[in-house]
């Protein structure tokens, strides 16, 4: 059970939120998504005088273009995730660093990534605006059964948990890039969203320390909720198989041990049956079962 209500939850995090957002910005990187793009490998569509896509214009191998576009589709999604964020940590407060800098971060992703594809024809940029669409009114969360019993806590590692899964899956997306151009744009991406975890790692452990009970209950719901990049997609049954080995059980208790690590899971002390059983959760997904 919760020892603090909602509002004394919120208060109390908002002490850590000066620090927590200094060591991110010592952490983060400035960078223009306009550098990163190949310019000069573009060319003009059939609208401006040009040629249209395409088949046979891709250049990317089939597992680097499904991953591009599972990734440029979550990054996408980030509308989504912004109302999430913002139902819990108003933009409008002084919750505004939290929000505003995250979600100015994370837009830059989706910017480069989109800006790439189009620029070198990695591949159909007509079927990626398409899916785009779909994809982003379909949202994330965006039901009332979905939030109707989440909290700030849930928030909080919900978002840890989908940062640490970025850095994981474009690791794996990297070993598949065979352009340089690519690479550097997904490096930069990653270098983002590894800060960002830690970003939202830090608030979980100022949760700990204010209601520990609450937090290792969030841990354990956005653990047990992992859901992996390009699943959400629809119509990509095809896609989905060349980067169905990018996430897996592994990575998954990797991404448990980070959060248990971080938070001391296993030396939190005077926990609830509830907490306690959660608990167990956490650590048994650390160790991949």
């Amino acid at each position: 059970m919760s020892v603090l209500s909602e509002d004394e939850l919120i208060t109390a995090l908002e002490k850590a939120l000066p620090e927590i957002a200094e060591e991110h910005a010592s952490a983060a990187l400035s960078w223009n998504p306009g550098d990163w793009v190949p310019w000069d490998k573009g060319r003009n569509f059939a609208f401006l005088g040009g040629e249209d896509f395409k088949p046979g214009d891709e250049t990317l191998n089939e597992t680097a273009a499904a991953g591009l576009l599972a990734l440029l589709l979550l990054k996408d999604n980030l509308p989504s995730f912004h109302r999430v964020i913002s139902m819990f940590f108003p933009p409008f407060s002084d919750w505004r660093q939290l929000v505003g800098t995250w979600t100015a971060e994370d837009n830059r992703h989706a910017i480069v990534l989109r800006d790439y594809l189009v620029v070198t024809r990695a591949m159909d940029p007509v079927d990626a605006e398409n899916r785009r669409r779909i994809h982003v009114v379909a949202g994330w969360r965006q039901t009332p059964e979905e939030i109707s019993d989440i909290g700030p806590l849930d928030v909080l590692a919900l978002l840890a948990v989908h940062e640490n899964q970025c850095v994981h899956y474009i690791g794996r997306l990297i070993e598949h890039a065979d352009d340089p151009d690519l690479v550097n744009i997904l490096e930069k991406i990653r270098h983002d969203d590894a800060a960002q975890a830690s970003f939202f790692q830090a608030f979980l452990i100022a949760g700990a320390v204010a209601d520990q009970e609450a937090t290792v209950l969030a841990v354990d719901r956005a653990l047990a909720s992992i859901e992996h990049i390009g699943d959400d997609v629809a119509d990509f049954d095809a896609q989905r198989e060349f980067i169905s080995d990018f996430e897996d059980v592994a990575s998954d208790a990797a991404i448990a041990r980070t959060l248990a690590d971080e938070l001391k899971i296993e030396s939190l002390q005077s926990l609830s049956d509830e907490a306690q059983a959660a608990r167990t959760r956490i650590l048994e997904r650390a160790a991949g079962h």
